[in-house]
């Protein structure tokens, strides 16, 4: 959208709304996207001088926070004079230092978004939002309600403006306190545009004043139009649309202003004299908005450029080893990084791989005695198949305190004279020695470790719904194949080959879901994980996959797992299915993941300030899964706060290079994908799932408060589906304070394995994939695996790229410096 329509059309109007609103999906489907998806048609720089004077967001960092980084190295001198060259020609390079490092700039921001509607306190001296935002976040949060209020809503089963109508018609008492809403709404056409000829006035304020209204509370209006869009969202279908919520608030409005001034006023149009500027009209381009572009582009390549650095030294490349003790396969989340460094370490016949953590396996999963579906593949995937639990006899704990009596006159009396003191007694033992409870969201018990799922599709009638129960032998061949090609591991399989996925634990965590595997559509992987080492062993699945040059072993087994990564633990599945020797080799391979973890939960703990790092890793692995149960702990874990990479190639890239947890790691082989058919299924989700991580960490970390949520100490859980601030608080979209406090705001460098014009054909396979890097949302290098040099994408084509860092230095004293650096680390090179 351009600019403002002359013309109003509600078609249009609502369109656009819902394109620039946040799109947050409810809790339990917390998947990281581009907070400002809105604007990824236009070119970075463009877009966030534009996105920030339309709607007042802080989209880069503070200049006196640029400038500091200047000083302390952290912005490095070659690297700020190198952009001002490429921009401006060194003849202005020393110029524009000046300008950046002395001169004074007006950093206010006037936003064009709330001007029309801000004429009610100038002309009436109302603030209208103050009387109507309570009823209306009530109303709203009532209808929406996913169990957590004590009565549902009075009227089920229809539309939200249909059962306002119906509690309207059947009550005593009214919503409204004046009769002219009631009476649109019972007997009006209530249509968006009569409403707003009653309120503005003039045709062509309706949109601006629209958009005013709907950014005043953007959390509660991007909640609607993300159900109405997607209504599988909720378990509770609720049938809710932006429409709808528009005319209900119009209705508050009006009501509002006739209980102040009964029918004495006018439109808010027909009051304002002064001309109004149109919202979308073009952003004029200002010295400081170039000013912010070069500080945030050296900011980001004074570390890219450590990293190409580190990543194209030459090493002497050993031969592998034929024999190996295990594989493992990890998603290629960023907190897996440091993991697989530690299992290589301890174990250097044993090899890893990254890959994402739903394992090209999309299915819906029905727990035992589930009500509900949920899905287990990548958001925009919609799946055919069922996994379905069965023989499951462990029934989920529940605490005796929280049931439904205690909410009644007498229950709740009885209750809080008995259980009420045991539950104080409880929450006193647990402030000092933390413990699992049933209130603790556990990625272990998504699934009994030793219940039996549905894999198989034997029988053509075995069908759930419009679902699949179970997949055929040739469905599983297919999705077998797809992942081990794109990894590249086809041949040399180790005895057993371990799938490992992730999930997370906490308490009083209202982001959970944000901490589990986002491929798996915020859930943790450990189903997947079992369904494709089902798949893996079947051996009719092995003869087809033998038949297209992939020959597995038949001692080779393949054994599912989960990593909680915020309390570093592991469990296994299926392991009797394994046979006597790979059993023995399985309880040594057990004892280097144990010492792997611990010594993971070391590294991660010098980002807690609660955890002498000083102490073994064991002593610092027990404190870490206390800290998972602790409910006073508002950061169980720092999740991809820290990330900055995704590495796409052959692990002989990265093995020698310690990246600090900084990278997603995708395992690919360009030797056996030379025109790189693999590598367009491989990078087409990088964009969306690594560089929608990686935005909504960017911006949430520029504006805490318009583009986060916060910090999330006086968060208020609604209806199940959001947070808010108390009671009466508009929805918080985007991360709190304690998930991105530690985050470094640079955007997603992809570097991949392959030579320069194999990528450029890949990624300009869909214009979907080729936006994210043409418009420079994420950045993205070539790497020739023959010599090793570096090819910047830039301008459309790919240049060549020699790093500024002549020399990274070695990692020898690992304990020292994990021990006593809290920030960031350098690159550098592991001995």
């Amino acid at each position: 959208m351009n600019q403002t329509h002359t013309v109003f059309s509600e078609e249009n109007v609502l369109h656009d709304l819902k394109h620039y609103l946040p799109a947050q999906a409810p809790l339990k489907d917390f998947i990281h996207h581009n907070t400002l998806h809105a604007f990824q048609n236009l070119k970075f720089e463009e877009a966030l001088p534009k996105a920030s004077k339309i709607f007042g967001y802080q989209v880069y960092l503070q200049l006196k926070e640029y400038r500091a980084h200047v000083k302390s190295g952290r912005i490095r001198a070659e690297i700020l004079d190198k952009i001002i060259e490429d921009r401006h020609g060194k003849t202005h390079l020393e110029d524009w230092k000046k300008k950046l490092l002395n001169k004074k700039y007006d950093t206010t921001i006037h936003p064009r978004i709330g001007h029309l509607r801000s004429n009610w306190k100038k002309i009436y001296h109302l603030d209208l939002d103050f009387p109507v935002h309570p009823i209306l976040f009530r109303v709203v949060c009532s209808y929406l309600d996913q169990g957590i209020s004590i009565w549902n809503f009075p009227v089920q089963n229809k539309s939200f403006l249909e059962a306002i109508k119906e509690i309207e018609k059947d009550c005593k008492s009214s919503l409204f306190s004046t009769p002219r809403a009631r009476k649109l709404l019972l007997h009006g056409h209530c249509k968006i545009s009569d409403l707003l000829k009653i309120i503005v006035g003039k045709e062509e304020l309706y949109e601006q004043y629209l958009f005013d209204q709907q950014f005043a509370h953007q959390g509660w209006s991007g909640m609607v139009a993300a159900v109405e869009a997607h209504p599988e969202s909720l378990l509770e279908r609720k049938n809710i649309t932006l429409e709808e919520f528009i005319i209900f608030e119009l209705l508050l409005e009006i009501d509002t202003l006739d209980s102040k001034f009964e029918e004495n006023w006018s439109p808010l149009g027909l009051k304002k004299e002064e001309e109004h500027e149109d919202l979308f009209a073009p952003v004029i381009h200002k010295e400081l908005n170039e000013i912010y572009t070069i500080f945030q582009e050296a900011y980001e390549w004074s570390y890219y450029d450590e990293v190409l650095a580190g990543l194209t030294i030459q090493h002497e490349v050993k031969e592998k080893s034929v024999h190996k003790t295990f594989q493992a396969l990890f998603c290629i989340d960023d907190r897996e990084c440091s993991i697989r460094r530690y299992l290589e370490k301890f174990d250097p016949y044993c090899e890893t791989f990254g890959t994402p953590g739903f394992f090209g396996v999309e299915f819906y999963f029905k727990p035992n005695q589930a009500k509900y579906y949920t899905k287990l593949c990548p958001a925009p995937v919609n799946p055919k198949f069922l996994i379905k639990e069965v023989g499951n006899s462990n029934k989920r704990k529940k605490d005796a305190h929280f049931n439904k009596f205690a909410h009644s006159l007498f229950g709740g009396l009885l209750l809080t004279q008995t259980l009420g003191f045991w539950s104080a007694f409880r929450l006193f033992i647990n402030v000092f020695k933390p413990s699992m409870s049933p209130a603790t969201a556990s990625s272990f018990r998504q699934m009994d470790k030793y219940s039996t799922l549905t894999f198989e599709h034997e029988h053509a009638h075995d069908i759930d719904g419009n679902l699949q129960v179970g997949f055929t032998v040739e469905e599983m061949a297919t999705r077998v194949e797809n992942l081990l090609r794109s990894i590249g591991l086809i041949k040399d399989f180790a005895g057993i080959v371990y799938v490992v996925g992730h999930g997370s634990s906490s308490v009083n965590n209202t982001y959970y879901a944000g901490y589990d595997c986002g491929a798996c559509s915020g859930r943790p992987g450990s189903v997947n994980a079992r369904v494709f080492c089902f798949m893996a062993n079947h051996i009719e699945v092995r003869k087809i996959l033998k038949s297209k040059g992939i020959e597995i072993p038949h001692n080779t087994v393949f054994t599912g797992a989960l990593h909680d990564t915020t309390r570093d633990e592991i469990v296994f599945f299926d392991e009797n299915a394994l046979s006597p020797m790979p059993s023995e080799n399985h309880f040594r391979n057990m004892n280097t993941f144990t010492k792997a973890l611990e010594y993971n939960s070391k590294e991660r703990a010098r980002r807690f300030a609660s955890i002498d790092t000083s102490l073994s890793a064991r002593k610092i692995h027990n404190k870490i899964i206390t800290r998972s149960v602790s409910l006073f702990e508002p950061r169980p874990e720092y999740n991809h706060a820290t990330n900055a990479l995704c590495i796409v190639g052959r692990r002989e890239l990265t093995k020698h290079v310690f990246l600090d947890r900084r990278s997603f790691m995708n395992s690919y082989d360009y030797k056996i994908d030379p025109e790189g058919k693999l590598l367009v299924n491989v990078m087409k989700p990088l964009g969306p799932v690594c560089g929608g991580i990686n935005l909504e960490y960017f911006f949430s970390r520029m504006d805490n408060q318009k583009l986060g949520a916060g910090t999330k100490l006086p968060h208020n859980v609604m209806g199940l589906f959001g947070v808010a601030n108390g009671t009466d608080g508009d929805l918080r979209p985007g991360l709190p304070q304690q998930m991105i406090e530690i985050h470094d705001p640079v955007r997603l460098m992809i570097i991949v394995e392959h030579f320069p014009e194999v990528v450029l054909k890949t990624i300009k396979a869909t214009p979907e994939m080729y936006e994210w890097f043409e418009n420079n949302w994420v950045h993205l290098v070539a790497i020739n695996p023959e010599t090793n040099q570096c090819y910047e994408f830039k301008n459309d084509e790919f240049k060549l790229y020699t790093p500024l860092l002549k020399k990274v230095e070695v990692f020898d004293e690992t304990e020292k410096i994990l021990e006593n650096e809290h920030d960031n680390l350098h690159v550098y090179q592991i001995k």
